[in-house]
């Protein structure tokens, strides 16, 4: 198991963003694929046609999301924490993955750069 912090700089307020994290149509947005979500504890979520499928842990609004995200055969649970921070460019945005599965690892950073962590970005920038 693996973990993986990465902070990342986004063209929008925190408060778009978290909007952008949590609202299941403003997710479709950016990623094109219906979303399950929820800011309500303890619901269940997904993205990317259940490509990424987990628990809602702690919502802070404006600030902060916690999910756990699910993995098959996975006993330690593998959390998401992504706070928001104001910045003058737009917003840091700090990322901490951990329990992340060793034959996954690869393929979830890639994931954080590329479509979600990306996508976010590629979708701000076209405003």
């Amino acid at each position: 198991m693996k973990d993986y912090k990465k902070y990342y700089t986004i063209p929008a307020t925190p408060e778009e963003i978290y909007l952008a994290l949590t609202n299941p149509f403003t997710i479709e947005l950016w990623t094109g694929e219906p979303a399950v979500m929820s800011t309500e504890q303890g619901t269940e979520f997904s993205m990317w046609d259940e490509a990424i499928v987990g628990k809602n842990i702690e919502f802070e609004e404006n600030k902060k999301v916690v999910q756990q995200w699910y993995f098959d055969g996975q006993d330690e649970p593998s959390i998401v924490t992504i706070k928001l921070h104001a910045d003058k460019q737009g917003s840091s945005v700090e990322l901490r993955h951990t329990n992340i599965p060793d034959e996954a690892y690869q393929d979830i950073t890639g994931g954080w750069d590329e479509a979600y962590m990306g996508g976010l970005t590629d979708f701000f920038s076209s405003f």
